[in-house]
């Protein structure tokens, strides 16, 4: 049975720390997804080394953010009454327990300049970021911190990079709506904003940290390092200062496939940014038709609970590092 946003268990908790000294002020999120806990565990551990004086702030603040959305978290799945991370923005007329945790994340992620939102994936893979798009002025993510955001990511401890998000989900729109989908939820681009792209619409940057499959041991352990290499990089913590990852993996995203029936099928296990070839099968639609490779390049966010009229899976090609 789903709770109620109004019950008094659930309630929204934000750790904020400040030094003596101004400077950069960081937000760390976790469990914005609620199935996703490496950045919980992680969180908890950096506000004990804090609160136990293990871990010293020298200038500038930073925020900690275990648990974004209690009620998915108690449930231990991916949302509460839908997901956090689409469509976030505040609103005079929440509907939802989502809407509500956005009233009060939306101006948190405002009074800060830098997000570091860590996450978890369904399948087997290796650790990414996932980045904005490059300096623009256009309608869709105007951004002018393109290198700023670029130099941070580089030093929180990951190799793989993926960008291209919001531009190749505004394509899947598009190709929804042009099927009929004007009713779905997932038919109009401000769906696909999350908190990185809400922190770059007020004038900040932030990334996203995929630290590794869900259940991964060692994913709160790259959550963690991630956690104390951001506040080294930004001047906030004492802690050794980290260096930039060599031989960087870039990829960008370059189309979305959705799954057209709840039968839809991959032929085997997928993971992110395995490569793939021209013509060479992906999976079965439920028709029996196959699902081709368009062009030689990576697998991306494999999802084989997706639902029909969700992403199954996107496409990228690799980038200059």
């Amino acid at each position: 049975m789903r709770r109620t946003p109004t019950q008094p268990e659930f309630h929204l908790a934000a750790h904020s720390y400040t030094a003596l000294e101004r400077g950069v002020r960081l937000i760390v999120l976790g469990a914005v997804h609620g199935n996703e806990t490496c950045g919980t565990q992680a969180i908890k551990r950096t506000i004990d080394e804090i609160e136990r004086g293990h871990l010293e702030l020298i200038r500038g603040s930073v925020t900690l953010v275990p648990i974004t959305n209690p009620l998915a978290y108690q449930f231990g799945r991916r949302e509460g009454d839908r997901n956090l991370n689409r469509n976030l923005h505040p609103t005079d007329r929440p509907a939802d327990f989502e809407d509500r945790v956005a009233n009060w994340l939306c101006p948190l992620l405002a009074a800060h300049d830098v997000l570091l939102d860590l996450h978890s994936f369904h399948t087997p893979g290796e650790p990414f970021v996932m980045l904005g798009p490059e300096n623009n002025a256009g309608s869709l993510e105007p951004f002018a911190l393109a290198a700023e955001e670029r130099a941070f990511a580089r030093h929180l401890g990951v190799r793989h990079f993926v960008d291209g998000w919001l531009d190749t989900y505004a394509r899947g729109v598009s190709r929804r709506i042009a099927a009929g989908a004007h009713s779905a939820a997932g038919a109009h681009p401000r769906y696909g904003i999350g908190t990185s792209e809400y922190m770059r619409s007020v004038g900040g940057y932030g990334v996203t940290l995929e630290c590794g499959a869900h259940g991964d041991p060692s994913a709160p352990e790259i959550a963690y390092r991630a956690i104390r290499n951001a506040l080294a990089f930004l001047g906030i913590g004492a802690c050794d200062t980290p260096r930039p990852v060599p031989d960087p993996v870039a990829l960008r995203l370059v189309d979305v496939v959705d799954k057209a029936h709840d039968a839809d099928a991959f032929d085997r296990e997928w993971t992110s940014f395995e490569a793939i070839v021209a013509g060479q099968r992906i999976g079965m639609r439920q028709d029996g038709s196959p699902v081709l490779a368009p062009e030689d390049g990576y697998i991306v966010f494999p999802n084989p609970n997706a639902r029909a009229g969700e992403e199954w899976f996107y496409l990228a090609r690799r980038e200059p590092g």
